[in-house]
């Protein structure tokens, strides 16, 4: 299946959640979903030698790395670590709107800057053979979209980045905290579906508010090329995940029961705790595991209150196993 494809369906990148553990652990439950890394900064990288943050296991393919930066260079040299390091997709940030990223000149603020922006793609294209796409808000602050959106993936045509995923509400920079960002602003579908229209030789997904499978389905239907889903797929990632591979991509392949879920994690945690992990580092993104069914708010306390533990191992997560369970059976 080309990248392409894998993106039909794929896990937003998201700060201090999708790390290596979460991708492993959502790999689980879907063979065929692209899974994204955290943002990783490009000075982090190049500067500051942090190569650590490239690490991830080789189950979790097919894996985009997402990086943030806004210089051309620097970018260009993370871009070929990347590639290095065996990421499926090198993907740039245009949309987070973090003060912490506006300091550093990227993220949402490059929508103001679509030249460098262009620049940076150029460059990155030019270090590496790994495709190199672009994840951007419809526009920022008192830009109207209908104008910068339609401009901006113009631009990003004309080098040949022809994958590219829109969240599809404008972030506020100055007046919005990063959390009201992901929320307060409103969506416009009809923006992005009318830009699958204006676009056709792009590869447009669908970023912000998506909750469901068949929300998911719809936009496909409807035309876009793919669909991104954020904190839904964090907080009831098997709602999301255990039925993508069938619903989503046609592999008839039967979900995998949560339990067995958390049986397959075993292992993975075992190897964690083994080279001195902590057992909190990976269940802590396991809570929503349950979410909606019977045992869910008894296996999110077991591992919440026991998972911290200094010697918390593989027993924390086989009471909380037995915790579902007894709620299953009363």
């Amino acid at each position: 299946m080309q990248i392409n494809q894998h993106a039909r369906l794929s896990c937003a990148p998201m700060m201090d959640w999708t790390d290596r553990h979460c991708r492993y652990f959502h790999r689980l439950m879907s063979r065929h979903t692209l899974l994204y890394t955290e943002m990783v900064t490009a000075p982090a990288l190049v500067r500051g030698g942090a190569l650590h943050l490239l690490d991830y296991s080789a189950e979790e393919h097919p894996v985009a790395l997402q990086l943030g930066g806004s210089d051309p260079a620097e970018l260009a040299a993370a871009a070929r670590l990347g590639q290095a390091a065996g990421y499926d997709e090198i993907n740039l940030n245009v949309g987070c709107p973090s003060d912490r990223v506006q300091s550093g000149t990227f993220g949402a603020v490059l929508m103001k800057l679509p030249q460098t922006v262009v620049d940076c793609i150029k460059a990155m294209q030019d270090a590496v053979d790994t495709e190199v796409t672009v994840k951007c808000r419809i526009g920022v602050d008192d830009q109207d979209p209908e104008e910068v959106l339609p401009e901006f993936l113009s631009r990003l045509g004309a080098i040949g980045c022809s994958r590219i995923t829109i969240h599809a509400r404008k972030a506020w920079l100055q007046g919005l905290s990063p959390k009201e960002n992901r929320d307060i602003p409103p969506l416009d579908y009809d923006l992005v579906q009318r830009m699958r229209g204006m676009f056709p030789h792009l590869q447009l997904s669908v970023n912000g508010g998506i909750t469901t499978l068949d929300q998911a389905r719809g936009f496909l239907d409807a035309g876009l090329d793919g669909v991104m889903v954020g904190r839904a797929a964090y907080h009831q990632p098997w709602d999301i995940l255990a039925a993508a591979d069938r619903d989503i991509f046609g592999d008839d392949r039967a979900p995998t029961p949560p339990e067995d879920i958390a049986e397959r994690m075993k292992p993975y945690i075992a190897a964690h705790l083994a080279s001195g992990g902590k057992l909190a580092q990976v269940t802590r993104h396991m809570l929503g595991l349950f979410a909606g069914r019977p045992g869910a708010r008894q296996w999110r306390r077991v591992l919440s209150e026991q998972g911290h533990r200094p010697e918390a191992g593989l027993d924390v997560l086989d009471a909380a196993l037995s915790a579902v369970r007894g709620a299953q059976a009363a």
